[in-house]
């Protein structure tokens, strides 16, 4: 490999304005430089071509291990967990990922700081410090890590034990306690020495690939990556290859019945196919998918919908190497079709008889790749730190040419090599996993690493023949051509050069705002409806009424916007506290056809029984799987429970729910319609002229006529958000039992109330969170290795500003935890007192870095405004005003902050504790209900009785008449 810079032809997106370089170290180091004038942010990720199949034997996830380990120290930066701490106090973040045949680290920061970020970085590869102690606490981290991935099914369900042993994808991957310091113990193994070792042994610069993202010249990125990298070792490894397929005959033909944890059932047919990554120009899995995994009349989707056996379908190419490969059709199924499983699995492969029949087609291949290159070229621009982790994993597996573009582009037709995976997708090679709680006490074997049970049966391609011949003679056929993928990609010009939203027009009816698009020059648009019905959510019967509405619309749909979806123009109807919003974001030339389409389906809406005894049975099962959720999110729903007024616990609308039938619906659709105000956001490649022309349509069909649907709001019916006031001084607490008597995870979620919003509280507030968040995570995580998810937060609710401390453990109760915290915020106050001027004056800047940092793309720009409507705040110059009133912050001011509302024992201080127990600690649970409550603390028993006696927050919502055109 020559040495130096290349110039390398690499193949960007049109509307790309960055700049890109190749260049190889003299340690055979790849690098790729990206040079980017507008960024805010710099970021580097360096891809190790080193995964969990390389473990050793006996010492199953070590690589895993290696990975938490290289964060904590190095000879040149050896204080403890430095690195993350820096990259956090200068606006960054940093995380890594082990995968099978790569491990992956990354981080990115604000721009005026990333030279010694990189240097940082770059010692991981160089000299890291392993120290005796952190290894034996980092082993708690993966284990700990390990415990929140055991009641869940996507680890569950992953059985790669049903493979060759002697392949390295049967291994377990992560790692625990048993694999990492039980075992090894019990053989006279030294962890610690095998981790050095692995290191020394695989981690060499000839197996790395590096991306460099930054603001600088390209020159000037060469000088720094080839300063900082030159000195990680090459010793020359050959690069790990695991050849051959994990699954002999024994693997295949087979039919697994599993028990998941959650209500719900579903079906995976698998098969070993030759890795498409083979033939990425001539793309096989992704024409297979598309046509397999299609959702348009015909599909087989179609038609397990119409018989009412199915909810969902995805199919494409899963877990993958150069050596093997599996292709995966995924298929949720209502209860009747867990009852028609046999038939399901005919229709499939009766829809795989259809494609070898008709025949690999050209015109689908053309069309795919026609949006395939659309999409490449008008891509959105993402945030650096997900650019630079998608490239470093792509240079490990494609040439130079194709490291921005991967195997998005398939350009190449070629029948023979589709047809080729398509005859892999046979009745001798599949794979059938059938997931469902009805299988409870029906099996005979328990997986070894998540103790999932399971039984296993051989199934013959005879017996699928039979499937087959027995399944329902339907109408299965190709797709029709796609009548969304854009023509007309062209940028209109913006008449006004507009910073924020304007309000283009105001009635009785509705409000639009608008923005067009002067940043991204990306023929898009962004469309936001958000019908307000007063007569939607006063009950727990009209929520979930609601619900199933929007759950309808969609299905209704489906089979026509699929297409839409297909050629980038994506929607979604989702239920919210007040009725309803609509939401279109993609390509702008079709979008107003498809708006209509939703606006036509919402007046005509009839509710279909078959398709509402489906939805109903999908939102029971939603609602019970609620108690399945990690307990720190059953912790954050009861925090929203206790702070949020209007907001009803998720057992009665369960409690509802089966009660409710067809004429209920049919009753309360007409009814919520009837009254709305209609709040819109129109936003990117779209003239004011249409906007209000979508609007005014959208207001027709509703509101005019000789018969409207819809009558406006009265003053008095505009919704308003509005959150509880705690009393200053006052300690609350809310403990609770884990929903899931499995769950061994308790959570607490310590949760600080501050000020309404207000430009100068809401930078002190963030500048504490930036200067805390990473001393937090380091002492009770790192050193106190209370549990793996340990994250200090803000928290905003409708404009209510605070900041919470959210903790999982297996270890300790939660109200072990909660003094842990209390303790933190003591030691704290003394880093606030001793933090020098420089220092104070480098976090103010990170914040002004992070504030001032652009949108990426229409989506993140429009959230960021819609966010600011729909709490009815409307700063949208919020984040220019935050940072002018940074700017005049003091040192002084933060700590008078601080010791006024986040001190411990401040007297304007206002926490909420919520506790959740997992079965460890219901002890504690038990006897801290005999416990006296301490002074100034309230113990929240009943959450409604509590709501309804305290004050709220005025709402910043609520009302047409408070903005002024």
């Amino acid at each position: 490999m020559a040495v130096g810079r290349e110039d390398v032809e690499i193949l960007k997106p049109r509307i790309d304005k960055r700049e890109y370089r190749r260049i190889v170290l003299r340690n055979s180091l790849q690098v790729l430089l990206i040079s980017d004038l507008d960024t805010d942010k710099c970021a580097a990720s360096m891809n190790v071509g080193v995964g969990s199949f390389c473990d050793p034997d006996g010492l199953e996830g070590l690589a895993h291990f290696l990975e938490h380990m290289l964060f904590y120290a190095s000879e040149k930066y050896p204080l403890e967990d430095s690195y993350s701490k820096y990259i956090t106090e200068h606006g960054g973040s940093t995380n890594a990922f082990t995968a099978s045949e790569m491990t992956n680290y990354y981080f990115d920061v604000n721009t005026d700081c990333f030279e010694e970020a990189l240097d940082r970085f770059a010692q991981f590869f160089i000299k890291p410090l392993m120290s005796a102690d952190a290894t034996m606490r980092e082993i708690k981290a993966v284990d700990s890590e390990n415990q929140k991935n055991l009641l869940s099914d996507a680890w569950r369900m992953n059985q790669k034990h049903l493979s060759l042993e002697s392949h390295p994808y049967h291994k377990f991957s992560t790692g625990n306690w048993d694999t990492l310091d039980v075992r090894p113990k019990a053989k006279g193994v030294d962890t610690r020495q095998e981790l050095l070792k692995f290191y020394e042994d695989k981690y060499s610069a000839n197996l790395m690939h590096l991306v460099v993202y930054s603001k600088e010249s390209l020159d000037k990125i060469q000088c720094l990556v080839e300063d900082k990298f030159q000195e990680i070792r090459n010793s020359d490894r050959s690069r790990f290859q695991f050849p051959g397929q994990p699954c002999t005959s024994e693997h295949l033909e087979i039919l697994v019945r599993a028990v998941p944890i959650k209500q719900g059932h579903k079906l995976r047919i698998v098969w070993p196919i030759t890795p498409s990554i083979l033939h990425y120009k001539e793309g096989p899995c992704r024409y297979l998918g598309h046509l397999i995994g299609h959702e348009g009349e015909g599909s087989l989707f179609y038609v397990l919908k119409k018989s009412g056996w199915a909810t969902g379908l995805s199919a494409g190419e899963g877990e993958w190497t150069s050596e093997f490969s599996f292709f995966n059709v995924v298929i949720d199924l209502t209860d009747a079709g867990q009852d028609n499983m046999q038939d399901i699995v005919g229709l499939l492969f009766k829809y795989i008889q259809l494609l070898q029949q008709s025949g690999v087609c050209k015109w689908i291949f053309d069309e795919l790749s026609a949006v395939c290159e659309t999409g490449f070229h008008y891509q959105d621009k993402i945030s650096p730190i997900d650019y630079v982790v998608n490239i470093s994993s792509n240079m490990q597996i494609y040439p130079p040419k194709d490291w921005l573009v991967g195997s998005l582009l398939p350009s190449d037709f070629n029948p023979a090599i589709i047809q080729k995976i398509l005859n892999e997708l046979s009745p001798e090679n599949v794979r059938i996993f059938w997931e469902s709680k009805k299988f409870e006490g029906l099996t005979d074997k328990v997986e070894p690493w998540y103790g999932t049970a399971y039984s296993i049966e051989k199934v013959s391609s005879s017996k699928i023949q039979a499937w087959m011949s027995s399944a329902p003679n339907e109408n299965l056929h190709l797709p029709a051509p796609n009548v969304f993928i854009p023509k007309d990609l062209s940028i209109k010009n913006a008449q006004e050069e507009v910073k924020f939203p304007v309000l283009l027009r105001k009635s009785s009816y509705s409000k639009l705002w608008y923005k067009p698009d002067t940043v991204f020059s990306t023929p898009k648009a962004y469309v936001k409806i958000d019908f307000n019905c007063p007569h939607a959510g006063n009950s727990p019967e009209t929520e979930v009424l609601g619900d199933l509405f929007a759950r309808l619309l969609l299905d209704y749909l489906n089979e026509y916007a699929y297409y839409a979806q297909v050629a980038g123009l994506l929607y979604g109807i989702s239920h919210t506290d007040s009725g309803f919003e609509v939401t279109l974001v993609g390509y702008n030339h079709k979008l107003r056809i498809l708006l209509e389409t939703i606006i036509d389906k919402i007046v005509k809406f009839e509710v279909k029984p078959d398709r509402f005894s489906v939805i109903k049975e999908m939102e029971i099962k939603d609602y019970q799987n609620f108690k399945f959720q990690q307990p720190y999110q059953q912790a954050m729903y009861y925090c929203s429970l206790i702070l949020k007024d209007q907001t009803r616990p998720w057992v009665e609308r369960l409690d509802v729910l089966p009660r409710l039938n067809v004429e209920d619906l049919t009753n309360f659709a007409p009814m919520m319609l009837s009254q709305a105000f209609l709040e819109c956001y129109i936003a990117g490649n779209i003239e004011r002229e249409e906007a209000e022309s979508m609007v005014q349509h959208v207001e027709d069909v509703f509101f005019k006529g000789p018969n409207p649907i819809c009558r406006p709001l009265f003053p008095s019916q505009f919704l308003t958000n509005r959150v509880v006031k705690l009393e200053r001084g006052m300690n609350y607490c809310y403990s609770k039992e884990g929903l899931n008597p499995s769950d061994e995870n308790s959570a607490l979620v310590h949760y600080i109330q501050v000020h309404q919003d207000d430009f100068i509280l809401n930078v002190k507030l963030q500048l504490f969170a930036l200067v805390a968040k990473q001393p937090a995570f380091h002492q009770l995580r790192s050193v106190e290795q209370l549990g793996y998810i340990t994250v200090l937060m803000q928290r905003n609710d409708s404009g209510i500003c605070g900041v919470q401390f959210i903790i999982q453990s297996t270890v300790k109760g939660p109200a072990h935890i909660d003094s842990r915290v209390e303790a933190f915020l003591k030691m704290f106050e003394n880093k606030l007192y001793e933090m020098t001027n420089d220092e104070f004056k480098s976090n103010v800047n990170a914040l002004i870095d992070m504030k001032l940092e652009k949108h990426k793309n229409l989506r993140e720009e429009s959230r960021f405004y819609w966010r600011e409507i729909t709490d009815g705040t409307l700063k949208f110059d919020r984040r220019e005003a935050e940072v002018a009133a940074l700017k005049k912050l003091t040192q002084q001011e933060l700590i008078e902050f601080f010791n006024e509302n986040l001190k411990v024992g401040a007297t304007r201080k206002k926490t909420l504790s919520v506790q959740v127990h997992g079965n460890q600690h219901l002890a504690e649970y038990h006897s801290q209900k005999s416990e006296a409550v301490q002074p100034n603390t309230i113990q929240i028993n009943d959450i409604f009785s509590f709501r309804r006696s305290q004050p709220l927050y005025g709402s910043f919502r609520g009302g047409s008449g408070h903005v002024k055109l």
